[in-house]
């Protein structure tokens, strides 16, 4: 082995908010209490949807997925960002580095597409509710969710062995908080006009597209709301859509806006707090946004209290 190829393969320094001691103190704690909002509230959907039978349909098999997907996207991150920021030392290991992007891409990648999956079960669900059955069967569900989760890994196996090729000439610092692809093509000392571009057109295949589809999708929905006679099922269908559109809005307003923003107007710091909000802060409210404005999850976690309430009573 070389010995540039020798130095690429030395641990990073990521700088996260080094920049910031005083803040730095103030988001450590900010960043673990969301950190423990997102293990608990995610958790207990996903046990919510395993032990109660009358979540085991279509739309809470995609929330559980979804919940699932939080749960590790905030995990790949939060354990590390936390330690850096709680001592002196700011690194990771290279191979650490190489972990982090990979799932960070594959889980990252794999929701773009689950939200699209999500959006059209509620299409289905109130355009088409007498098929709805018929149309959205459990193979298909299983399907739709493989499908997303194959883009991920596609994804995640084109962009990061690229990324992690290019050469840094000794170079270690990552300026952010992860192993984010967008500040590890930064530190490369080679021309990156063709990665840059190759970037730019798989976060329009990831992120435009499924977004436009989205957005198509409550177009249908909405003009067939409008066209219902009674205000209770318009009502309904509103709550229906309502916490879905809300997750959409939060993870992908950040999330283009890192990614497809031109790279001579983009400002590294704020990036960092963007990047902080839709990995940190938008996995621990997407439990609170399902469970506050659904009357199913809300009744299954009382059911699920009453149940463990009632065993207490039993074994004192």
């Amino acid at each position: 082995m070389g010995k540039d190829n020798a130095s690429d393969l030395q641990a990073f320094i990521l700088v996260g908010f080094s920049d910031w001691p005083g803040l730095e103190k103030i988001l450590f704690a900010v960043i673990l209490i969301f950190y423990i909002l997102t293990l608990v509230g995610n958790t207990a959907i996903i046990l919510l949807l395993v032990v109660d039978v009358r979540l085991h349909t279509p739309m809470y098999f995609f929330l559980g997925n979804l919940s699932f997907l939080d749960l590790c996207f905030t995990t790949s991150i939060a354990p590390q960002l936390l330690w850096n920021m709680w001592g002196p030392e700011k690194t990771i290991t290279y191979h650490g580095c190489v972990a982090q992007l990979y799932m960070y891409m594959v889980l990252g990648s794999t929701e773009c597409i689950l939200l699209v999956v999500m959006s059209y079960d509620r299409y289905v669900a109130i355009c088409r509710p007498l098929y709805y059955t018929a149309v959205m069967h459990p193979r298909l569900c299983l399907k739709l969710v493989t499908v997303a989760w194959c883009c991920g890994f596609l994804n995640s196996f084109i962009m990061c062995p690229q990324t992690m090729q290019l050469s840094r000439c000794g170079r270690r610092r990552v300026d952010h908080f992860l192993c984010e692809m967008p500040a590890l093509i930064a530190m490369s000392c080679e021309e990156t006009v063709l990665m840059e571009a190759l970037t730019f057109a798989l976060g329009m295949a990831l992120l435009l597209v499924p977004l436009s589809l989205i957005l198509i999708s409550y177009g249908v929905i909405a003009a067939a709301v409008l066209r219902m006679k009674s205000a209770a099922g318009r009502k309904k269908a509103f709550h229906t859509c309502s916490s879905h559109l809300t997750v959409v809005s939060l993870f992908y307003g950040t999330i283009i806006y890192v990614y497809l923003k031109p790279a001579n107007s983009y400002s590294q710091d704020q990036g960092k707090f963007l990047t902080l909000f839709y990995t940190i802060v938008t996995p621990s409210i997407n439990p609170l946004i399902y469970t506050l404005r659904n009357k199913d999850v809300k009744g299954a976690m009382k059911k699920l209290l009453g149940w463990l309430h009632a065993k207490e009573n039993c074994l004192t």
